[in-house]
């Protein structure tokens, strides 16, 4: 038993020490991801063919611009969006501006689910599409985003190690809402 207690402790030493870990880089990495990411996808549809996803974005461009941007210079234009917002995430400079334009390029990116829903939810199921599904996802860089967003105003992820055995049983306070004190917003 007491070997069991020693591997547990063990454990739950290293469980802190990864968690410290993660306060320390875990947004850091999370942005330059983002970076990759965007940067990426946006350098691939500079080259016609290539992008999966180049058809939809051509037709979606098209009608959300009016008519502005069409046809090549509608990837072009995605293109150079992205390939911008790539750059401000994975240098950190401009990163307000950077995620303004993930914004914007988030409900272009989106609206294809309301502007084509027949084509992306074919079928007597409306199972989506691989690429409803590739346009689903972007669910979750909208909340990276939004997490990025949040450092502008000096939010931190703050290390509070606890015991691996404390809070086996029990809700960690400060991860599951917002409360509101004296006019302040804090997690709690």
């Amino acid at each position: 038993m007491k070997t069991l207690q020693n591997l547990f402790d063990k454990f739950d030493n290293l469980d802190t020490r990864i968690n410290r870990w993660l306060v320390a880089y875990s947004i850091l990495l999370l942005r330059i991801g983002m970076g990759i990411i965007f940067f990426g996808f946006g350098v691939l549809k500079f080259f016609p063919g290539i992008s999966p996803i180049e058809s939809l974005a051509t037709r979606t461009t098209t009608v959300l611009t009016l008519g502005v941007f069409a046809g090549h210079s509608a990837m072009d234009f995605v293109a150079a969006l992205e390939c911008v917002i790539g750059i401000c995430f994975i240098t950190g400079r401009f990163l307000r501006v950077g995620v303004w334009l993930m914004a914007a390029q988030m409900i272009g990116a989106m609206s294809p689910l309301l502007i084509y829903p027949g084509e992306l939810f074919p079928g007597p199921l409306h199972a989506p599409t691989l690429a409803a599904q590739y346009i689903i996802k972007d669910i979750v860089l909208v909340a990276a985003g939004m997490v990025i967003a949040s450092t502008w105003t000096g939010a931190r992820i703050v290390a509070e190690p606890q015991s691996l055995r404390s809070t086996l049983r029990t809700r960690i306070p400060g991860v599951y809402g917002v409360k509101r004190l004296a006019g302040k917003v804090t997690v709690a």
